[in-house]
């Protein structure tokens, strides 16, 4: 700090700059700069992936063993309407991460390679004086269909890639290896976690020595954890032991809108083989257990939050990339807006801000995440971001909110395939969807039907209903020119045509 900049300080300070040295001051100046800088919140924002609402303990779900995660919500703001704007990985991540919808991404289906010409999270971060930190899967980066242990694609290097995350980086682009796992630091060595060391618990022991390292420096940090599980492969070598051994014995039948025959609308990943039937129940146990594991580690987060001494201080986000149908609707995976899928936790704890047991019915979408966090932080959200500021709905406060939520699906998981694309608005009591390939529409009262079992799209009591709806999808799209385009046109459109994307619906 030069004598200047440290004459302004004293004077806020309350020292009059004629009686007292700056030599001799240097120290004071220097508190109140850290002073200064600790009005900052810390942010720890944590997500699962594949795990969706209704697989947690505090959304009424009784087979799940997810105490700390159930703390979490009663000790912050439960958005319980919270929805993945597109339901699978790198889309949501996109958006997360920029705020805008995947038309506007161009992150259309997995495995593209993010534009890194938009203003992101962590540039917000890092240009408001942030220590950063990036621990686990990364998703934006590959630009092909597998060889995901290929360095080319598991490396991300520095620079404008890591979309303004430029400090603390130990991640990979994209795998579902949970025992013999790996990162990347700002070389393309592999960093492995060693034999028998479990991925979730490896990543927390590493965002533990992050906390307790940068809750004693002078910047405040924003550390982004990014958790595999409770996303397949559910082998009980993908798990470990003694969260398997919670659920072996468990029962956990289909539930009530199983169906024994394919979604005809479902793409390669959302399909379910016979033998994939026999292993719906197995599956689950798995991924109950790894849902316990993850629920463990978060403890150990909160811990090493409150033993720093910096709960006051700090935002704990919770969420999740999006859910998993294990049968529901006739489907497997993600990328659909049934309950499922789409319905994902969101949890925001800040004991200096946020009041205990908050809870808000408001329709959240990921393009809302990044703006209603910042919003929080009282930080500058950028004009071109799409979502909403929804932060005051954390604190408690009455104000303008979103009537529903917008979700999109450009095309197939992971490949360049046409027929699956969807469109669809989630409000506080309604989802409506509807399919390009040939209009089909679906209409689900969510409230008196909670498994979505019942279509009203062609009920006459909710001909009006339809009709809102379909005017609000069009104002919508035509807000984002989206033409609800096949999804072959974004490939040849929106990318290079070697999965690395040009740019979106905007520019």
């Amino acid at each position: 700090m030069n004598q200047a900049t440290r004459r302004e300080f004293m004077k806020k300070a309350g020292f009059a700059a004629a009686a007292v040295s700056i030599t001799g001051c240097r120290g004071i100046a220097d508190a109140v700069v850290r002073d200064n800088k600790r009005h900052k919140p810390n942010l720890v924002y944590i997500f699962a992936d594949q795990l969706g609402y209704k697989h947690c303990g505090y959304s009424g779900n009784e087979k799940a063993h997810t105490p700390n995660i159930d703390r979490l919500a009663s000790e912050g703001a439960d958005f319980f309407n919270a929805v993945s704007t597109m339901p699978v990985c790198s889309a949501h991540r996109a958006s997360l991460f920029t705020g805008k919808y995947p038309t506007t991404t161009g992150m259309v289906i997995n495995e593209l390679r993010m534009n890194p010409n938009h203003r992101c999270f962590g540039h917000i971060l890092t240009d408001s004086g942030y220590e950063t930190g990036y621990i686990g899967k990364w998703h934006l980066y590959a630009n092909q269909l597998g060889k995901h242990h290929d360095a080319k694609n598991s490396f991300v290097p520095p620079g404008p890639d890591r979309l303004g995350f430029d400090g603390y980086w130990a991640a990979y682009n994209f795998n579902h290896v949970y025992y013999g796992a790996y990162y990347h630091r700002d070389t393309a060595e592999k960093v492995y976690y060693g034999e028998g060391v479990y991925e979730t618990d490896g990543q927390t022991d590493l965002a533990v020595d992050f906390i307790n390292k940068n809750s004693k420096g002078e910047k405040p940090f924003a550390l982004f954890l990014s958790w595999g599980p409770p996303h397949d492969p559910w082998n009980e070598d993908n798990v470990p032991k003694q969260n398997y051994e919670m659920f072996k014995d468990v029962s956990l039948p289909n539930p009530p809108n199983y169906k024994d025959k394919n979604d005809k609308y479902a793409d390669g990943w959302g399909r379910l083989s016979k033998e994939g039937r026999r292993k719906l129940e197995e599956w689950r146990r798995i991924y109950y257990a790894q849902t316990a594991s993850v629920d463990a580690n978060l403890e150990r987060i909160l811990k090493a939050i409150k033993n720093a001494g910096i709960e006051e201080d700090t935002i704990v986000v919770f969420s999740s990339d999006h859910g998993e149908m294990f049968g529901a609707q006739g489907r497997r995976a993600k990328n659909i807006f049934y309950e499922e899928a789409a319905r994902v936790p969101f949890i925001i704890r800040w004991p200096a801000k946020i009041a205990a047991g908050t809870k808000s019915d408001v329709c959240l979408g990921t393009v809302d995440v990044m703006p209603t966090v910042v919003g929080l932080m009282n930080l500058e959200i950028p004009k071109e971001v799409e979502g909403i500021d929804l932060s005051g709905c954390a604190k408690g406060e009455k104000g303008d909110a979103p009537e529903f939520a917008f979700l999109q699906n450009t095309g197939a998981c992971a490949v360049f395939e046409d027929g699956h694309e969807w469109r669809a608005l989630r409000d506080k009591l309604f989802t409506y969807a509807k399919y390009r390939i040939d209009g089909f529409e679906l209409l689900f009262d969510n409230k008196n039907d909670p498994y979505q079992m019942n279509n009203l799209s062609k009920n006459p009591e909710f001909k009006d209903n339809i009709e809102k709806y379909r005017k609000i999808l069009a104002e919508k799209m035509s807000e984002l020119n989206d033409n609800f385009e096949k999804c072959t046109w974004y490939r040849d459109n929106f990318t290079d045509g070697n999965r690395i994307i040009l740019h979106g619906a905007k520019g």
